[in-house]
């Protein structure tokens, strides 16, 4: 059971990142998996720190999840020295992969502003679905690796 807690580090990673997308309606990042997938949190992570950079807009409503992924990770690539350390079509999915999608936030959390706010992590604590959607993940991992015994 601790091991489907989130740890403190994890907290105010999705704190931080809650707190730089709050003014992008379409983003609601709840977890490290499927609030990932359409690629617009990758997104509003760079544009709410370099809105020079791109058409918030344009990405938003025009591309596809894989395009706006690509977009981010090019984005972060050529401004921010990140590299392009996921591919668009594994984040693309029902349910990425949790630690790629942390680690290329943690690289991102490295090079943008990190001041995390205490009501942004007393928000974190308080989404209901957190524990839910681990515990989910949880059942997941373990239904795939069950039906790859049996094959």
């Amino acid at each position: 059971m601790a091991g489907l807690q989130q740890t403190n580090s994890e907290k105010i990673l999705l704190s931080w990142v809650r707190q730089l997308t709050r003014n992008y309606p379409q983003v609601n990042v709840i977890n490290f998996t499927t609030s990932w997938s359409d690629g617009l949190a990758f997104n509003a992570l760079l544009h709410s720190h370099r809105p020079d950079l791109f058409d918030w807009n344009a990405v938003a409503s025009q591309q596809s999840p894989v395009q706006r992924l690509d977009h981010a990770f090019n984005i972060a690539r050529q401004h921010l020295g990140i590299e392009k350390l996921l591919d668009p079509e594994d984040v693309a999915t029902a349910c990425p992969d949790k630690k790629s999608i942390l680690m290329y936030v943690t690289s991102l959390f490295q090079v943008l502003p990190q001041q995390v706010t205490m009501e942004a992590i007393r928000e974190v604590e308080m989404l209901p679905q957190h524990s839910r959607v681990t515990r989910e993940e949880h059942i997941q991992v373990h239904q795939q690796h069950f039906s790859q015994e049996v094959s």
